[in-house]
């Protein structure tokens, strides 16, 4: 395992801002959180297309593990929400994400729960999505969702993803378990990490020896706080933010990218240059 990641290594080492469209430079980075997920189902591929349709700069996803050890896409941890799962399984209450088998999970309904215009939407693994997206120009924002419950993950993550060399330069992985994201950093030190939530600012200095973003819940974010966590040379990705006025205070602000669930929206409201 170790020399496998010792060449992903090689693989990511390109910096994730050579490759986003030269118009975002002046912008903040529309990012797509779980995809265009106001008008397609969550963390699908039918989501993750239109976003690009609407002109993300990236895409949101979130990433779990089957029981069988497969890295697939769902936001919460049991498939309940989002899929059929309790018609097909019946008997398997709670239905965790890390209870079923990749082809169990592949047989579920992942659309109709949003829209009859999405019935028979499946869920896609993680290999799905990096080779149905490859070609289309967006950059990835990668959360690894409760690492506690599968130990390893973050190896099997940084594998998956350093296998192809489309996605040389585009992938950004992040979580709210910022002890997962050491490790992945000390696994990967190429592929950029970013931290969920709003650290101190006393803590900044710290943790800006491994992570490169810092992703906090918008509401509270100020310019001040932006200021201080770009001097220490990271990034700041703010969510989830839908309406226009936010959009164009937090563009203000200087944050350096805004996750969306309406990428179309936040594109047309802009902001001012930087």
């Amino acid at each position: 395992m170790r020399r496998r990641l010792a060449l992903i290594v090689a693989l990511v080492l390109t910096p994730l801002s050579l490759v986003v469209p030269a118009a975002a430079a002046s912008r903040p980075l529309v990012v797509a959180h779980r995809g265009a997920s106001a008008y397609a189902p969550e963390n699908t591929l039918a989501a993750f297309r239109l976003a690009h349709d609407q002109g993300a700069d990236m895409f949101e996803l979130d990433v779990q593990e089957t029981k069988d050890h497969h890295l697939v896409l769902m936001h919460d941890t049991t498939l309940s929400r989002t899929t059929d799962v309790e018609r097909v399984f019946p008997g398997r209450s709670p239905w965790r994400v890390g209870d079923l088998t990749l082809a169990e999970i592949r047989g579920l309904d992942a659309g109709s729960w949003f829209s009859r215009k999405y019935a028979g939407e499946r869920v896609p693994t993680l290999d799905d999505t990096l080779r149905e997206m490859r070609g289309s120009g967006l950059g990835l924002l990668l959360e690894i969702k409760e690492p506690r419950l599968y130990p390893g993950i973050e190896a099997r993550v940084a594998e998956e993803i350093g296998r192809d060399p489309g996605w040389r330069g585009r992938i950004v992985v992040q979580s709210f378990d910022w002890g997962s994201m050491r490790r992945f950093h000390r696994l990967v030190p190429g592929v950029p990490v970013g931290l969920l939530g709003t650290p101190p600012v006393a803590a900044l200095a710290g943790l800006a020896g491994f992570a490169d973003q810092i992703n906090p819940p918008y509401a509270g974010v100020t310019a001040a706080y932006v200021r201080r966590v770009h001097r220490l040379g990271m990034k700041v990705l703010v969510w989830t933010v839908d309406a226009p006025a936010a959009v164009r205070r937090l563009a203000g602000a200087g944050v350096d990218g805004i996750i969306t669930n309406r990428p179309g929206v936040v594109r047309e409201s802009g902001g001012p240059s930087r």
